[in-house]
């Protein structure tokens, strides 16, 4: 593929979007792809945002190798990522590679984050509330600091270097604390979808549930259970896991003597196969509102993969 550099797949600046239930091997076909078309990857999942939640996230974070990634480990482990911030991260994450000339592969299995970035929707322009201002603007800028990190973990100063960017920084945040559906739902109706070739990973349905079993039991031996303690040690409140839901939910209770181990697997393991199910519903879904995806069985080899991907591009 990489020879025919007049070809489509050899264009700069494209979005190509990887998607599938879990356990599908999303990951290393993403990381198969970037190294052919010169990409970068941006991460779709909504548990990978957070830190030192590895195992419990599947992050596999040693299958990128040298394919920069973005959009995990951005957030602290008790934070509240949610669908605002990740189209702000998105756009931000896809104009940067772009501005390097290079590809772009969306990847993930969040069905909501992934069809509202491709529906080309972006944040909402925030009204001014001069009430909060008034009452914003008598405090200090250590004062004001504080309370933006209710909102959200601060990850450099840009926020905060002056007060009217911390009263800035505020108003917007409590606007998108208050408006959620509406700030949403209203961009929706006028936003011009992303172009974006598709690929889903297509797996039946017992090969899935035998790869999600396997895959369980291993992160079980290689330590998720410790993930949590040490999460939980660090001073991390159990509801605060339990919010992050299946594996961080079943293991912090586990953990905290609220449910013996066995019962833990048990209920995990129908968990995600529950989860598992939810995610193609949401795909069929997106294919009955308008977006092609192209599905690809999982156990295609590497070459016949490109090659499939490779057709996709010279027929788009």
């Amino acid at each position: 593929m990489v020879e025919n550099q007049n070809s489509e797949v050899s264009k700069v600046g494209r979005l190509i979007t990887i998607l599938g239930p879990t356990a599908t091997g999303k990951t290393s076909r993403a990381v198969q792809l970037a190294n052919e078309i010169n990409a970068e990857i941006i991460s779709a999942d909504s548990r990978q945002v957070y830190r030192e939640m590895d195992l419990g996230t599947g992050k596999d974070l040693e299958e990128y190798g040298s394919i920069p990634f973005h959009l995990i480990d951005i957030c602290e482990a008790g934070d509240k990522y949610n669908l605002h911030k990740f189209l702000q991260d998105f756009q931000s994450s896809l104009s940067e590679i772009k501005s390097r000339g290079k590809n772009v592969v969306l990847c993930g299995g969040t069905g909501l984050y992934l069809e509202t970035a491709l529906s080309g929707v972006l944040l909402p322009e925030v009204p001014a509330n001069i009430p909060l201002r008034e009452k914003l603007e008598k405090l200090s800028l250590q004062e004001l600091t504080e309370i933006l990190k209710k909102y959200k973990t601060l990850h450099n100063t840009t926020d905060v270097d002056s007060v009217k960017r911390a009263v800035r920084a505020i108003e917007i945040e409590e606007y998108y604390r208050t408006h959620p559906d509406e700030a949403v739902s209203a961009d929706k109706k006028k936003a011009t979808p992303l172009e974006s070739i598709i690929i889903g990973i297509y797996i039946p349905r017992e090969e899935r549930r035998k790869r999600i079993t396997e895959r369980l039991h291993k992160r079980l031996e290689q330590g998720m259970v410790k993930e949590v303690e040490g999460l939980l040690k660090k001073g991390i409140a159990p509801e605060d896991l339990i919010y992050y839901g299946l594996e961080y939910k079943y293991l912090t209770l586990y953990a905290i003597g609220k449910m013996p181990y066995a019962q833990m697997v048990k209920e995990l393991e129908i968990a995600i196969h529950q989860f598992a199910k939810r995610q193609m519903t949401w795909f069929r879904g997106m294919e009955r509102r308008g977006f092609k995806i192209n599905w690809l069985p999982y156990d295609l080899s590497k070459e016949e993969f490109l090659l499939q991907v490779k057709r996709l591009f010279e027929g788009d």
